[in-house]
């Protein structure tokens, strides 16, 4: 018998509609503290709420406390896999920042819901079956952290939300997803790459993510110049370009030895060292930028909070990121 760990924090999965107003918020205590216990009769469930918490509010610091709950379980108690349910608007977040943090071999997996429990056509429960189906896999060991949305299994790396409501919401775009979960079972039919692990005990960077567009300027640069500010993520344009007075304002976060990271507002490609004028990718690398091989906005931002906690080094950053 599978021996599975199942981790609430709160989100849509354990939220209720009411029926008069229509509106979606958190109840006196979560439905699946009550129905998911029953699910299954061959796995043993260990199971916390340890938070209850709408998505939007969920930090860096609470990620920290999963990674730290997920270590501690496992090495108290003998558990095959772990689920948890969270809410899907930081979902993908806090799915890659524990899979660099963490090291275990078995199956972690993420799982949410579009829909709150009592509404029609709800989807918590029946994703709440797949997650436990796919931890409770021994295919899923060893291919880091997965989410599990919508009878598909996505990794953490790739994985993002990408429509506002509906229940298909969460895809890989450029490699989709690595395995399928259906009536008779779970199959993987691709093997992830597994990246550099960043175990960490504490995150307190401070990391902003900014996002370009046309005709941007300086001006949210001499806003935050005097912050306290240990890196910067930038979404380019394209294949990593942006405005040349862009450009110029990044140039003075490098001198300052503030880590720059571009990836591209684009949600299929890479960043590139192609374009040669001013505020293109060949002299942005050539400045200092650190290009990041395909990851959105959001994961960049996690994984360089992540790196710098081990070093400030840019060599060693930008091997971090080229994979």
């Amino acid at each position: 018998m599978k021996k599975i760990l199942i981790l609430h924090t709160g989100g849509t999965i354990s939220m209720e509609q009411d029926d008069k107003t229509g509106e979606v918020k958190p109840g006196q205590e979560n439905p699946l503290m009550l129905n998911s216990a029953h699910l299954f009769e061959d796995v043993n469930f260990l199971m916390e709420e340890v938070f209850y918490l709408p998505s939007p509010h969920i930090t860096p610091a609470e990620m920290l406390k999963l990674k730290c709950k997920i270590e501690d379980y496992t090495k108290s108690d003998q558990i095959d896999g772990v689920v948890i349910t969270h809410g899907t608007d930081t979902l993908e977040e806090t799915a890659y920042f524990l899979d660099i943090v963490l090291t275990t071999e078995i199956p972690v997996v993420l799982t949410g819901a579009m829909r709150s429990s009592n509404e029609l056509g709800s989807d918590g429960l029946y994703n709440l079956i797949s997650a436990v189906r796919v931890a409770s896999a021994d295919e899923a060991r060893e291919k880091g952290v997965l989410v599990v949305m919508n009878d598909e299994v996505h990794t953490a790396k790739n994985v993002t939300k990408t429509h506002t409501s509906n229940v298909s919401t969460f895809q890989s775009p450029q490699y989709g997803p690595i395995g399928i979960v259906n009536k008779k079972g779970v199959n993987f039919h691709h093997m992830p790459l597994l990246s550099e692990r960043i175990p960490v005990t504490s995150i307190n960077k401070n990391v902003l993510l900014l996002k370009a567009y046309a005709g941007m300027d300086e001006f949210i640069f001499d806003l935050i110049g005097n912050s306290t500010l240990d890196g910067l993520v930038i979404e380019a344009l394209g294949q990593g370009n942006l405005p040349p007075k862009v450009a110029q304002a990044v140039q003075k976060l490098i001198n300052r030895k503030i880590p720059v990271v571009m990836v591209s507002r684009c949600f299929n490609g890479v960043v590139q060292d192609i374009y040669a004028y001013e505020g293109g990718g060949k002299q942005l690398k050539d400045m200092g930028v650190i290009l990041s091989n395909g990851l959105n906005g959001q994961k960049a931002r996690i994984k360089l909070m992540l790196a710098l906690q081990t070093t400030k080094n840019i060599e060693k950053l930008e091997q971090i990121f080229s994979h």
